[in-house]
Parts: C-alpha cells; structure tokens; sequence
C-alpha cells in the first residue's frame, strides 16, 4: 500500500491553469488600469514558476543514492517546495501589498471594468478544474480525514503547495472579483486598492502556512501517523518478532526511511528472519526504501 498519491499531474493541471489565467489578467490589467487585476496577474505567474519549481523537484527525487547522497534526494522536494512558500509570500503576498498602497495613495479610474469581471470569472472556473485535480490526488490518500487535518499531517509537500496556491487563487479571485465590481457600482477606485491589499494580505498567510508545514519536513518528519501505526502493527504481528521496541521513521520526499529495534522471537534463524521481515515489509509498503532491523533483548 502506497501512502503516497501521484501528484505530477495535479501539478502539471494547475500550471496550465494559471498560464492561461496570467495571459487573461496581464491583458485585462493593462487595459483597464486596475491595481487588483495586476495583483492578481502576477499571482498567476509567481504559480507558473513555482509549479516549474516543483516538477524540477518531482524530477530530482528520481536521482539514485549515491556515496554523498546515500539516502538519496527525495528531500530535495522539501527545498523547493520552502523556496515556493518564500516566493509566494515575496513575489506574490509583498507585490500586491505594495500595489494596493501605490494605488490607494494615487487612485486611477478603472477602463473597461467589465472586462476585468469577464477575465475574472474566466479565472474562477479554470482555478476550479485546477483544485478539483490537486482534490483528486489528495482524496486518494486523505480517507475520512478533513481537509485541514490532511494538511496538517501531510507528507507530500508538493501538494502541500498545489493545495494552498489554489485555494488562495480562487479566494484572491472573488475578492479582487469583489473590489472591481464595487469600484464599477460605486465609481470609487480606492475599492479596487483595497482589493489589491486584501488580495496580498490573503497571499501572506497561505504562504506562511505552507512555509510552516514543508519546514517540518526539511528538519525531518516521520511519515504520517496512520502509516506509523500500521508498520508498527505490520511489524509486531511477524511471528518471528516478540515485541517491537522502538520504532523509527524519516519521510524523504516520496520513499520511506525505518528503523526498528525489536526482540526475536527464540529459536528462529536470526539473520533469515530480519530478512524475511524486511522482505515482506517492503512488499506490503512499497513506499519503504530503506530498512534498518536491529534485534534485541532490552529497550
């Protein structure tokens, strides 16, 4: 059983998704002068390079072990998934901050408004397709769990981020959404800067977030709890083991690092039957690369 889900193509969705969007919000932008839509713009295509960032991170993860490397790059996700919260919180979250302030100080009547509504539903429904792939890859490992608590326990930073930027698009895309159609409603542009600020401050937190979780693997998480559970019971089940002492996991980006210190059971073939162990834990868990089995006869 495989606790992770196939995540590439969840990826792959969202940056199409917000290339397409970026192109539609650049141009609506430029024509109609409005400090959310630009905000929103470049939103879009801070995801575009961090979804590059992440596919880069898919792709080192494949490097064998080697002498420097001996457990592999499975954590290079990790990095690149941190440098993705950075950059949303940067690029994303500070940019827009600072384009809402310039255009509360110095309002400038939107052009075309209408436009800029059309562009933005537009975003809404090819934002939606996007986070129904990112549910798709998250329900096939999520259970019954809430999506909050699968955030929460989560190993797979990657879609960590997919998660989290798409969520923060379709609410930055309501509000910015919200700001244009009380700036048309009301011939006031400030709503539009407000907007742009309320756009930023929503990118901020998503990315502090997102920053928090994958900082929790760069130093070294266990696997989640419930996969914990279930090679301890994989484990102490095995006739040829008495009782587990202690029982040690490190998640490295998709594979699985155990260390188990058990008691034997008496009479079996010591070194036959750690391997015969081994042999059909990595059969039942395929997400465990590495195994280490030290037996004992105190904790």
């Amino acid at each position: 059983m495989s606790a992770h889900a196939d995540s590439r193509r969840a990826v792959l969705l969202a940056l199409g998704a917000n290339a397409a969007i970026f192109v539609a919000k650049l141009t609506a932008a430029l024509l109609t002068r409005s400090g959310s839509m630009l905000a929103e713009a470049v939103h879009s295509l801070a995801d575009c390079g961090n979804q590059g960032l992440l596919l880069l991170g898919l792709r080192q993860t494949r490097r064998p072990p080697s002498p420097d490397y001996p457990l592999g790059w499975g954590k290079a996700l990790y990095f690149w998934s941190f440098l993705v919260a950075i950059l949303l919180f940067s690029v994303g979250g500070m940019f827009s901050l600072a384009e809402g302030l310039h255009k509360l100080a110095d309002p400038q009547p939107l052009r075309w408004p209408w436009l800029a509504v059309g562009v933005l539903a537009f975003g809404v429904v090819a934002e939606s397709f996007s986070m129904a792939g990112a549910l798709a890859a998250i329900n096939t490992t999520r259970g019954t769990r809430s999506l909050w608590r699968w955030f929460r326990d989560s190993r797979q930073s990657e879609l960590i981020v997919v998660f989290g930027e798409d969520l923060a698009a379709l609410l930055g895309l309501v509000l910015a959404l919200l700001a244009v159609l009380a700036t048309l409603l009301t011939g006031d542009p400030r709503w539009d800067a407000l907007g742009s600020m309320a756009v930023g401050v929503l990118l901020v937190v998503v990315a502090l977030f997102i920053a928090v979780e994958v900082m929790a693997l760069l130093i070294g998480q266990s696997v989640e709890p419930e996969l914990r559970d279930a090679l301890r019971d994989f484990i102490a089940a095995r006739p040829e083991v008495r009782r587990v002492f202690s029982l040690i996991t490190l998640q490295l980006g998709p594979d699985v690092m155990l260390a188990v210190k058990a008691e034997m059971a008496p009479a079996v073939d010591l070194i036959a039957a750690i391997n015969a162990v081994e042999r059909d834990l990595k059969a039942r868990f395929p997400d465990v690369r590495w195994s280490f089995f030290e037996p004992d006869v105190a904790d």
